[in-house]
């Protein structure tokens, strides 16, 4: 199984650009906090987090293949756990659809990174002292990081975690210690 060290250097063996570098590193720490609150395997689950978008800088421009190709490229690398919830966080457009609470966690972790990194840009303290409720209120600002999906970050509720609760656990993993 690769580990961490190897992770990153698969990762950088594909020049990500610095923002979706800083992506990886920010779903890796919510994952490893969603590991943790459901007693689950926080290495497993932070190289879910870590590698999910591996192929990003190859499928840019097809996202159908995104998630799929890394998937292949993790494939014996890796427990297939990983390698699935890899392949089912962009179901979308690969029409792998998600299975297990990992991999519903990690479509709902990478996409709250999103929403967290946007609001700490428009803050001037940045993630110091961010709040759940400011968080929920740019939520349903639909014009704020219009990009990010609302509905996949609600799909926390779908693994029994309340929105409110993983709101929280992303802002504590993603402010730097």
């Amino acid at each position: 199984m690769l580990d961490r060290e190897a992770a990153l250097a698969l990762i950088n063996e594909y020049k990500p650009e610095p923002h979706m570098m800083q992506h990886a590193l920010a779903s890796e720490s919510v994952m490893r906090a969603l590991a943790g609150h459901f007693g689950e395997d926080p290495e497993s689950w932070g190289l879910a987090g870590l590698l999910h978008d591996l192929d990003y800088p190859l499928t840019r421009e097809q996202p159908e293949k995104h998630g799929v190709m890394a998937g292949e490229m993790l494939r014996g690398r890796l427990p297939d756990e990983i390698v699935d919830a890899v392949m089912a966080h962009s179901s979308e457009y690969s029409g792998i659809m998600p299975k297990t609470r990992m991999d519903t966690a990690l479509r709902a972790a990478e996409t709250v990174t999103g929403l967290v990194s946007a609001a700490a840009l428009v803050r001037p303290e940045g993630m110091t002292g961010m709040k759940v409720s400011s968080l929920k209120k740019k939520m349903k600002d639909k014009a704020f990081a219009a990009a990010v999906s609302r509905e996949r970050i609600r799909e926390c509720e779908s693994i029994g975690l309340p929105l409110d609760e993983f709101l929280a656990l992303a802002i504590t993993a993603m402010t730097p210690q």
